[in-house]
């Protein structure tokens, strides 16, 4: 028997269908059901490694995580990944598949459609609902020839669409009317309802929107969700949620000051450490120093190293660092990060930009050359300064070398033994590493936050802390969508 599938699409981008998958996955896993993600084509910097060893978009992993199952590579079997204004790196089905240019993609996406229905056909079989979740908008007309991200692949895996409208960033009835006169006869017909999310407020002040839409358009509503405040301790894939981002924390906390670059990839590392009441996490947008109070840098993950160690210093932040340092600050490099402490980055093949090699802040004494495969594992092991053990991912192209190796800042397992990761300066206040997700340790976060400022243990449970949210989140969505006849429609297709 043929599993049943949705698919969700949104009036605009960020209008939380991620979301509303996540939520969706965690309430149907919940009656019983095994529910697959899927993502036919996802642009985003943020990923996560599968339990294949590939990639996918950090939002399918979250979906995954709902559903109860590891994360697979078919779970988003295209991946893009910006590497420039115009330009991105494309993952199929886990791997690097080339690099192209936004015109080039858009030639050559309609050869990647048998692999995004390879995907979708393997999670069906394993399935009894597969939630499909759009990229963009449908809306963007001028884009449906090869499609592969929404109506393109809706139609040829013949399923049917849920419209999601944001009525918080306003004009919902004119998105969601307009999107549904756009699109031609063949994909209008695959419409089959809306939903209306991120409502503040007295829904029943809708009902004549609603009303006017379903005129419109001749859809039903599958109902209105308010806004999901407690959606902010879930991981975010799009670089988009950190505009304006400040972090929280109480007067007298611990303040991490983070560039924020051009490129910054895997921001989801930050997350635990903004889930503590004492800490703040300030990104620094360009245009602004880094802040002088900071207690740690953090120098993030990015997909274009070089270019965004230029932006670095263009910004005048090596010096902002350097000073830092001066007044007994802490640094933490974490991949990208971590090669731009170095001495000396190159990339001779060209990579990740135009091939060359340049000048790193020279804060540890490590070489990086971009060349050989790309490392994709999860890994176990302990920080060497604490002992605390860690849990996390390396996602890199490049191999590091150098004297300062010979003081890791971590072991990770590797069959039976130990290896070492990552690298520290004399002082010990100078640290790099490959590792992504490091801090959602409970045990090392606080050891590590200890070391710069004695604290008490906050209590915060990291990862409990995400499965009470999508929990959450699931009690939400059933209590304002018709779950029922979401299902009726996955399964009358």
């Amino acid at each position: 028997m043929t599993a049943a599938a949705i698919m969700f699409q949104g009036t605009g981008s960020d209008v939380g269908k991620s979301l509303i998958v996540a939520g969706l996955a965690r309430a149907y896993a919940r009656r019983g059901l095994a529910v697959r993600p899927f993502k036919p084509q996802n642009m985003s910097n943020n990923a996560a490694v599968t339990a294949e060893g590939g990639e996918i978009g950090r939002a399918q992993a979250l979906q995954a995580r709902a559903c109860g199952v590891a994360p697979s590579l078919h779970m988003n079997p295209v991946l893009l990944k910006p590497q420039s204004e115009v330009g991105a790196q494309v993952v199929l089905q886990g791997r690097v598949w080339g690099t192209a240019k936004a015109d080039v993609y858009q030639r050559i996406k309609r050869e990647l459609m048998p692999a995004v229905l390879d995907s979708f056909a393997r999670l069906r079989a394993e399935a009894d609902l597969v939630l499909v979740e759009g990229a963009g908008s449908p809306a963007e007309v001028n884009l449906r020839a090869g499609d592969i991200a929404n109506m393109g692949f809706a139609a040829a895996a013949r399923v049917p669409v849920l419209l999601v409208g944001d009525i918080d960033r306003g004009g919902v009835i004119a998105s969601i009317v307009g999107t549904h006169a756009l699109l031609d006869d063949a994909d209008r017909a695959r419409l089959a309802g809306y939903l209306i999310n991120k409502f503040r407020g007295d829904v029943r002040l809708f009902d004549e929107g609603l009303a006017i839409i379903t005129a419109r358009t001749g859809l039903p509503s599958l109902g209105v969700v308010p806004f999901f405040a407690a959606a902010a301790k879930l991981p975010a894939e799009d670089a988009m949620t950190l505009e304006g981002d400040t972090g929280r924390g109480a007067a007298g906390a611990i303040k991490i000051a983070v560039p924020r670059f051009a490129r910054i990839a895997n921001f989801d590392d930050l997350d635990p450490l903004r889930a503590e009441p004492d800490v703040t996490v300030e990104l620094v947008p360009p245009g602004r120093p880094l802040p002088g109070d900071a207690d740690l840098v953090i120098l993030p993950g990015s997909k274009s190293t070089i270019a965004d160690l230029a932006l670095l210093r263009a910004e005048g932040w090596d010096i902002d660092l350097r000073a830092h340092l001066r007044r007994g600050g802490w640094v933490l490099g974490l991949c990208g990060g971590y090669q731009m402490l170095g001495r000396r980055l190159s990339d001779p093949a060209g990579i990740e930009g135009p091939a060359g090699a340049v000048e790193g802040l020279g804060l540890l004494a490590v070489e990086t050359e971009l060349a050989g495969d790309k490392t994709l594992r999860a890994v176990r092991g302990r920080d060497l300064a604490t002992g605390e053990p860690i849990a996390g991912y390396e996602m890199h192209i490049g191999r590091t070398h150098g004297p300062a190796l010979a003081r890791p800042m971590l072991h990770l397992a590797e069959d039976g033994g130990e290896r070492p990761e990552g690298a520290r300066s004399a002082d010990g206040r100078v640290l790099g590493c490959y590792v992504h997700g490091l801090f959602a340790a409970d045990g090392f976060r606080h050891a590590f936050l200890d070391r710069i400022r004695r604290r008490a243990v906050s209590g915060i449970a990291y990862e409990r802390e995400v499965e009470a949210t999508l929990d959450a989140l699931a009690d939400h969505l059933a209590a304002h969508l018709d779950l029922d006849r979401i299902l009726e429609i996955a399964r009358a297709d």
